[in-house]
């Protein structure tokens, strides 16, 4: 497969690249989505609050984002999650339940890993890979 099956997506409901990336590629029914971080994409600054308010935002924004690509967070099959502290995957696992785990979907395979900072001084980045349902 050549990179002329490489589609960029975009939209002005989450965050903007501010690099040399996509906010998401679709390759055929797969799409990688960038990892995002709270920022309200109104403002360009980090959310208010702590990893709880930052979750849901960064979920907002991914939620934007598969939209975009007409996806939603059912279609998500695999997320990576970056935590700036360990400290905080109680609190983030409660609002990322809510979004990608409700009763009745299968939750995404996920890894989880702490680092030493991200973006913004942000507490928790996601990325996803989400696929068309039937593909």
């Amino acid at each position: 497969m050549g990179t002329q099956n490489k589609t960029a997506i975009s939209t002005k409901e989450a965050p903007a690249a501010i690099g040399p990336y996509s906010q998401a590629v679709r390759v055929g029914d797969t799409l990688f989505a960038s990892g995002q971080v709270g920022l309200d994409p109104a403002t360009g600054q980090l959310v208010a609050g702590g990893v709880k308010e930052q979750t849901i935002r960064v979920l907002e924004n991914v939620k934007a984002v598969l939209a975009e690509a007409g996806l939603d967070l059912v279609h998500v099959v695999k997320t990576t999650v970056f935590l700036k502290s360990m400290g905080d995957f109680a609190a983030m696992n409660e609002i990322y339940a809510k979004y990608l785990a409700p009763d009745g979907v299968v939750p995404p395979a996920r890894s989880t890993v702490a680092v030493a900072a991200l973006p913004k001084d942000a507490l928790v980045e996601i990325e996803v890979i989400a696929k068309e349902a039937g593909a």
